[in-house]
């Protein structure tokens, strides 16, 4: 597995070695020996699994008590994942890192504790994966607007999909609750 970093400290992405012949192929998508080798987290108490139709835009969440590092795969079609570092003192406060992530290019991306999630599906419809660091709290649930002019995330589209919940987020500067760095 290559693992790379990002601009961004933590954030990384991973490309798994693909073995391919007659039959299909195979590939790791997670190994606790190699995560650790890396510094990534090598326990993940929860998975999920989430299928979405052309340009839903989910997020951008966060946990703050029970913060969720996210380890994200594609499984079929591609979306564009970004992930905001929202550490208050972080020397990358507000910076976000995209990335487009597919079945086809097999890309693994890792975001941190500490950071905003967010995805736009750009196939005609996705089933994304993601390995979470930490259980799902509903308490424990903010978020930041998906368009806030601060944070000028390229999404690539205007009018996303999105639930009323994410569309009335409010936006980085006005958040009341943000992890340390």
């Amino acid at each position: 597995m290559k693992v790379e970093e990002t601009k961004i400290n933590g954030v990384k992405i991973l490309t798994p070695s693909i073995h391919n012949d007659s039959r299909g192929s195979f590939f790791e998508t997670f190994k606790s020996t190699v995560f650790s080798s890396y510094g990534l987290p090598n326990i993940f108490p929860q998975d999920n699994q989430v299928r979405s139709k052309h340009n839903v835009l989910r997020g951008l969440h966060y946990q703050l008590n029970q913060p969720q590092g996210k380890l994200v795969q594609v499984i079929v079609g591609s979306i564009l994942d970004v992930a905001v570092d929202i550490r208050v003192g972080s020397p990358t406060f507000g910076k976000y890192h995209a990335e487009e992530i597919s079945a086809k290019n097999k890309k693994i991306f890792y975001i941190p504790e500490g950071f905003a999630h967010g995805y736009v599906v750009i196939s005609e419809f996705s089933i994304v994966l993601y390995k979470c660091t930490n259980v799902y709290d509903p308490e424990d649930e903010y978020g930041i607007k998906w368009d806030d002019p601060d944070l000028n995330i390229k999404w690539g589209i205007s009018l996303p999909i999105l639930n009323d919940k994410d569309d009335n987020l409010p936006y980085l500067q006005d958040q009341k609750c943000l992890p340390s760095y």
